[in-house]
């Protein structure tokens, strides 16, 4: 008897439930059987919403008639597709036409063996079955587990919603006095800055980033509170963080950060005395291996103090980089005029969201203006950034990705 049905995601067992108790009960009547799953999961965001994927899973909706079938719509918005003694071309043409709803996607392009194994992958189920089974465990637990931490996060945000509180003077006042005196070490953070060239998905550390996290700070310290809630007294919070670091640094005797390391300061901080400390502590030739890190806000609130410290840190040999820029707004800087030696330009999807290829050729004609080897893909979470940056001919990148590059090959950010 057909089975023809897409269960509800939202009510009731998961589908990995479902998926798993099916195969299970299919015991040894597994003969002729196909298994598909279509990878929906990595498309974008704004190609897998709900009536996306219903369209998508009603495409197998005549497969699931004619040949014993079961389409499962997966919490993650995959699909599984099981059937009996299906013809391959028949599966095929399904999945042909499932890959066609989603031709504008970059999951759906490309012709290649490879571009086909990132959307599906086919199973036997009658000689894999055995591994099928562990994989579809595997599915359903991640599922449970998942799960479990939506529950527990829920409770945090009814027990949390509404009661953060907006910082104010009192507080900043007194959580300054604590960042004075408190060690900071365990909330400093490092993430690497790496070259990638072209042909190679090896990356090469150029320096490290060090910041400290202020998620972390507000977890750990007043969690009650809202850190970034008012601007101007974030921008001070930060100016007392600067200070913090600089003295870290100071007494540092970490090697793996003497040299080839970057921090993110405020303008005011370069010319107060806890940058001369820093500076006097650095050996000459380190000098030139340290990067210091900008803020839009910060230059361009007072050009005249900026280019005043510009001047005092060129001449002292840091090189200096403008953080914050998207594709938007990179248009407006002239990296020359303002004596910057790098720009960090932060990665969203949306930047290769290009159909008629205009915007794509202008950003990369502001890139080559401003000098490939000076720019930085900062936010890398996917391959697609990587990919997509060097089709603009960037070589720098840092994020999420990048540093599971770096973790894969055992080496250190």
């Amino acid at each position: 008897m057909a089975i023809s049905q897409v269960q509800n995601r939202s009510r009731g067992p998961s589908q990995e439930y479902l998926l798993l108790d099916y195969l299970q009960r299919l015991g040894r009547n597994l003969e002729g059987r196909m298994a598909v799953h279509i990878h929906l999961s990595r498309l974008r965001p704004q190609n897998r919403q709900d009536h996306h994927i219903r369209i998508a899973a009603a495409t197998f909706e005549g497969m699931v008639n004619n040949y014993e079938g079961q389409i499962f719509v997966l919490s993650n918005s995959d699909l599984f597709f099981i059937c009996k003694d299906a013809a391959i071309e028949d599966i095929d043409a399904a999945i042909m036409k499932v890959r066609y709803l989603f031709s504008e996607d970059p999951l759906s392009q490309g012709d290649e063996e490879e571009d086909l194994a990132r959307f599906c992958t086919w199973y036997n189920v009658e000689s894999q079955f055995d591994e099928l089974l562990d994989i579809v465990k595997s599915m359903h637990r991640e599922r449970e587990r998942k799960a479990r931490l939506a529950v527990a996060s829920e409770k945090g945000a009814q027990l949390n919603k509404g009661s953060r509180k907006a910082l104010d003077p009192e507080q900043l006042g007194k959580l300054e006095n604590f960042l004075r005196r408190a060690d900071l070490s365990n909330l400093m953070r490092r993430q690497a800055v790496c070259a990638i060239t072209p042909g190679s998905q090896a990356p090469q550390p150029v320096f490290r980033e060090l910041y400290i996290s202020i998620a972390d700070l507000q977890q750990s310290v007043l969690p009650e509170f809202d850190l970034a809630s008012n601007l101007w007294l974030f921008q001070h919070l930060t100016q007392t963080l600067d200070s913090r670091m600089l003295s870290m640094l100071v007494r540092n005797d970490d090697s793996s950060i003497a040299s080839s390391f970057s921090i993110n300061l405020n303008v005011g901080t370069i010319l107060s005395p806890p940058f001369l400390n820093f500076d006097s502590s650095l050996k000459a030739i380190a000098r030139g291996t340290v990067v210091i890190e900008l803020q839009k806000i910060d230059i361009f609130g007072d050009m005249g103090a900026y280019m005043f410290a510009r001047d005092f840190m060129r001449e002292r040999g840091y090189r200096i980089c403008l953080d914050g820029l998207n594709h938007l707004t990179l248009q407006f800087i002239d990296r020359e005029r303002l004596g910057l030696d790098l720009l960090k330009l932060i990665w969203t999807p949306d930047m290769a969201d290009d159909l008629s290829g205009s915007r794509t050729s202008e950003l990369k004609e502001h890139i080559d203006r401003c000098g490939r080897a000076r720019i930085i893909l900062a936010r890398c979470d996917s391959d697609e950034a990587v990919r997509f940056g060097q089709s603009l001919g960037i070589t720098m990148y840092q994020g999420r990705y990048i540093d599971k590059l770096l973790t894969s090959e055992g080496r250190v950010g």
